[in-house]
């Protein structure tokens, strides 16, 4: 093989090797301060904002990414004790349920590692901004005093099972 097709295989598989890229890039993050680790698609941001948890004040942060139109969140609170935390839950779920104008499809209880009082939440519903319904699933739980949220959002057909599946199975206290 002379020296000039030897170049050229090479940026011929650099080239296939770019245009078969993954549109989800998993990589694990951490929650900072809050105790968890769980896999992203993407390159996260974080965003921290105080929320009324069924009247109750608490910082809530947002760990997540977005990729081919498919957001991908982890929120997390500190309340002052479990039972403002079972509330809390409550009020996170509906809260999410009026932000996607969504309707409850399946509301099953869940097993998710370290935490308690796990649900997993599928909706449907609420127009995206070209107008298409978006499918939401999403786990609520809380482990001691803190509460958790993990919420996939996107097109009602364009939300991958294998990516839900990948982001919600890879939860794991830190």
């Amino acid at each position: 093989m002379t020296k000039f097709s030897s170049m050229l295989a090479a940026a011929a598989a650099g080239l296939l090797l770019i245009a078969c890229s993954p549109t989800y890039d998993w990589r694990e993050i951490r929650g900072e301060g809050a105790g968890y680790r769980v896999m992203l698609p993407a390159k996260p941001a974080s965003h921290t904002r105080a929320v009324n948890l069924n009247g109750t004040q608490v910082q809530m942060t947002m760990t997540g990414a977005e990729t081919d139109g498919v957001s991908f969140t982890v929120a997390t609170a500190q309340l002052a004790d479990a039972a403002q935390a079972q509330q809390a839950l409550q009020a996170m779920k509906q809260a999410m349920l009026r932000n996607v104008g969504g309707s409850v499809k399946q509301d099953k209880p869940v097993e998710v590692n370290g935490a308690s009082n796990a649900s997993e939440l599928t909706a449907t519903g609420g127009a995206d901004a070209s107008g298409r319904p978006r499918l939401m699933v999403a786990r609520f739980f809380m482990r001691d005093n803190q509460v958790f949220q993990m919420v996939v959002l996107g097109r009602e057909n364009g939300v991958p099972q294998e990516a839900v599946d990948t982001f919600l199975s890879s939860f794991r206290p830190a």
